[in-house]
């Protein structure tokens, strides 16, 4: 069901410091900073030859990552993105089998324009799984 890995995000406490040891210390090429305020994110992603690291700084004193960096304070992976061919087919299959899938069971518009869920880590190996519509 799940497909080729999208991304690995990584939550940090600073967006513009990791932006740049990201693009200046290992020369990764990086996207602009984008406020996503429908997930209280706001991302750059760094692109790889064969997948994408997304960085995410918290928006607003809601951010759902706000929890995680209290957590851990230096950052860190926060989620994996898997792409599926088909999000509401891959969520009815997921739930029938008995994963929590987090919010409403609807999906929402992510940062690539696509459709996406995220499924509870306690379900996933203590893994946050974010699964994107390819």
């Amino acid at each position: 069901m799940i497909g080729r890995l999208n991304h690995v995000a990584i939550a940090v406490p600073d967006l513009t410091a990791a932006t740049a040891v990201y693009r200046d210390t290992l020369g990764g090429r990086v996207s602009a900073m984008v406020d996503q305020p429908d997930h209280g994110v706001t991302t750059v992603f760094v692109e790889l030859p064969n997948t994408k690291i997304e960085l995410l700084g918290a928006l607003g004193e809601a951010s759902p990552i706000r929890g995680f960096l209290e957590k851990n304070p230096s950052g860190g992976i926060h989620h994996l993105c898997y792409e599926v061919d088909d999000i509401l087919a891959a969520r009815d299959r997921l739930q029938a089998a008995g994963a929590r899938v987090i919010g409403d069971g609807n999906p929402k518009i992510g940062a690539h324009g696509k459709p996406v869920l995220f499924l509870h880590p306690k379900d996933f190996c203590g893994t946050l799984v974010e699964l994107e519509q390819a």
